[in-house]
């Protein structure tokens, strides 16, 4: 978005790119059964090959699917200011035979007036998120072990992120993905989008993903709370996107807590 009235204004932006509280596993008994040994830590390489590998699948999955998504964003301060302004965007996805995604949008309401919506915002809206690490994907990124991190109930490996190059017309990720150390898919992301040009400004985001039809980590949330800061201009913006009414050839999917089954 771009400031309004104000010599040297801004734009923002935010996507949509996860994580499902998985149920623990119960403890079974010793006398009914042997409790099943750890599972060995993998090299950061091969979770990332692993993860690569399970994340190409899942993005061509994907693409099998439609779904609605609702972007609600609000400006809750600008300059000092209280504002109360919010604008909804409700949008049925679906994917072509040749794979472009095609964005129908369904209904907008409210209006944003302290900051203009750009074409931008809705270029990361739509096409940025959510983030997954295909093959392709990976060839543009430079990826750093940065640990293991409990994530509720879930054990993630945890990377940061972030593009060799910002080449090109388009934007890319950078921030830290969530892989889950069981499923070896990622299930949070957190960062942002770049780069970040003249007046524009991106807000750092949140994406979670939960199990779809027992099998794929699908997003299904992405919420941002950011101030966002200009040379002049500060806004405080807020903005959740959803993803819900996941169906695969016109079936509707419904969303499994727990472990995926095999």
């Amino acid at each position: 978005m771009e400031g309004s009235g104000v010599k040297t204004g801004g734009c923002f932006a935010v996507a949509a790119l996860a994580i499902l509280v998985c149920s623990a596993v119960a403890q079974t008994p010793p006398q009914a059964q042997p409790q099943a040994a750890p599972k060995k830590d993998l090299a950061p390489d091969e979770i990332i090959r692993q993860c690569t590998a399970k994340e190409t699948e899942f993005y061509e999955a994907w693409k099998e699917y439609s779904y609605r998504q609702i972007a609600d964003i609000r400006v809750l301060e600008y300059n000092g200011m209280p504002k109360r302004e919010r604008m909804t965007i409700i949008s049925d996805i679906v994917f072509k035979d040749n794979g472009e995604r095609e964005i129908q949008v369904v209904r907008r309401a409210g209006d944003i007036r302290s900051l203009i919506f750009t074409l931008n915002d809705e270029e990361v809206i739509n096409n940025l998120q959510p983030f997954a690490l295909t093959d392709k994907e990976l060839q543009l990124y430079d990826l750093k072990y940065e640990g293991k991190e409990k994530v509720d109930e879930l054990t993630c490996y945890v990377f940061s992120v972030k593009p060799k190059s910002l080449k090109g017309d388009r934007f890319y990720f950078q921030g830290k993905i969530y892989v889950d150390d069981q499923d070896l898919q990622i299930v949070r992301t957190v960062g942002k989008p770049v780069p970040q040009k003249g007046g524009e400004q991106f807000p750092e985001f949140e994406t979670i993903r939960q199990i779809i039809d027992d099998k794929y980590w699908f997003p299904v949330w992405t919420h941002s709370d950011s101030r966002l800061r200009f040379k002049q201009d500060v806004a405080h913006i807020e903005e959740t996107i959803t993803y819900e009414n996941y169906k695969h050839f016109g079936s509707k999917a419904t969303i499994k807590f727990g472990d995926p089954k095999p």
